[in-house]
This record gives C-alpha cells, sequence and structure tokens, in this order.
C-alpha cells in the first residue's frame, strides 16, 4: 500500500527477497531508514543476511535518524554500519519533535549511542539535500547544537561525540563503509595524501566558530588541487 510520500510499503518478506537479490550478485547493499519501524525492518533483513553472506559485507543504513533504543545493539552482530548525516539533527528536531513528541526520541539521532553498542559510524552531509561542507557538521555533531548555537546545552546532549569520534566517522568511517580504508580515510604510509590546510585549529575552537572553518589548501593524492584565492582568506589564518 501507497505511504504518505506515494511510495511503496515493502513486508518483511518482500525487502528480503530484494535485498538478497543485490546480495546475491555482489552489490554492497544500502537502503534508507529513518523511522524507528523502517529502522527495524530493515535491521531484521539484514540480520538474515548476515547468516547468509557473514558479516562483513558491510551493509549500510542511510540516515538511521529515528531508531527505537532497544534495536541500536542489534547494529554490531549483523555488521550494520549507521551511515548517518550530523547536520540533520539540526535541521531536523523541531519537527521531530512536534511530530514524533518526546517519548520516541531517545534513539533520535543516536551518534553515541551507536558507537558505545559496537557498531560502526559514517558519516556525510547528504548533499545536495544538506550543505556538503563537512564541517558544520562536525561542529552539529560534538554540540548537539546549530550554527546558532541553539538549542542551548545541545539537543540531547548526552548523544555528542568528542572532535576525535566525529572527525573518526568522517574519515576512517566513511572509507570503511566504502571498503576503501585501505586507501583513504587516514594519513597513513600507503594510503593516498588526501588533506587540507584550515583556517584555525578545528580541536581548540567552539562548535560554531568549527562550524565556520574556511579551507585554504586542498590535497589529493599529494597534489593541491585548490587553492583559496588570497584576497579571499579569512583573518583568522594560524589560531
Amino acid at each position: 500500500m501507497p505511504d504518505t510520500r506515494g511510495l511503496q510499503v515493502h513486508s518483511d518478506a518482500e525487502m528480503l527477497k530484494l535485498a538478497d537479490t543485490a546480495a546475491a550478485a555482489g552489490f554492497q547493499v544500502a537502503t534508507h531508514a529513518i523511522g524507528d519501524a523502517a529502522d527495524a525492518q530493515i535491521i531484521g533483513v539484514y540480520e538474515q543476511l548476515s547468516k547468509t553472506y557473514g558479516r562483513d559485507r558491510r551493509w549500510r543504513i542511510e540516515h538511521f535518524q529515528i531508531a527505537d533504543p532497544a534495536d541500536i545493539p542489534r547494529l554490531a552482530p549483523a555488521g550494520i554500519i549507521a551511515s548517518m548525516q550530523p547536520t540533520h539533527q539540526t535541521s531536523d528536531r523541531l519537527m521531530a519533535e512536534k511530530r514524533l513528541g518526546p517519548n520516541r526520541l531517545a534513539g533520535a539521532y543516536a551518534w553515541q549511542s551507536v558507537l558505545k553498542s559496537g557498531a560502526r559510524l559514517a558519516f556525510g552531509t547528504d548533499f545536495p539535500v544538506e550543505n556538503p561542507n563537512p564541517f558544520p557538521g562536525l561542529a552539529a555533531a560534538i554540540s548537539r547544537q546549530d550554527m546558532n548555537g541553539q538549542p542551548p546545552g545541545g539537543w540531547i546532549p548526552s548523544e555528542r561525540l568528542t572532535f576525535d569520534q566525529a572527525l573518526a566517522a568522517y574519515t576512517r568511517g566513511g572509507a570503511y563503509a566504502g571498503f576503501a580504508e585501505g586507501k583513504i580515510g587516514a594519513l597513513e604510509p600507503g594510503k593516498w595524501a588526501d588533506f587540507i590546510f584550515v583556517d584555525r585549529d578545528p580541536t581548540k575552537v567552539d562548535a560554531q566558530s568549527l562550524a565556520r572553518t574556511q579551507v585554504l589548501e586542498t590535497w589529493v593524492a599529494g597534489k593541491k588541487v585548490w587553492e583559496r584565492a588570497p584576497s579571499a582568506a579569512p583573518t583568522e589564518r594560524g589560531k
């Protein structure tokens, strides 16, 4: 039957058949799931697939935004990656509160709970829905606040990440989710020298300043591919 967006809703058996067909053909399966029922359904599908294909197929749930806390511990045993976008929390929190109410938000954008469960996080920006700039996402991940510092103290602050945790989700986590951890995701011997120069030390500024970080140079595979024009360079370089 159609849901409110006019998309077809599949039964558990139908979802399993679709995912199994893709997995049998060698594809890595990634499924968009946002609500608690959708997350629970696809976790059940991946649990079945992991029994057939093993845990290292790196099944992904894209967004995993609103989950039942009881389902979070099911991720790691099935080798499921929570592929999430931190700015969705700041963009969607008011809508989530209005539509779901406080009792269903304990597993909302639950980054710290996912990590504590032993599951892997992979962060991205969800461009073009959101801005491709990752720095507002890093800031949201460590503060649970938007670029204006709202709400005070952060939204469900227990789910905040440390800077190191958030950076790892954007780098090592993303590389792992794409079976590319041997090439990218960290500055280590044998990997591509992909890096940027920025106008401030991101580990020593508050979240709102972190969100406004500007890139000065971009290097890919050890070669500079972009440089900000000197006239456009911010004044905080070196701080």
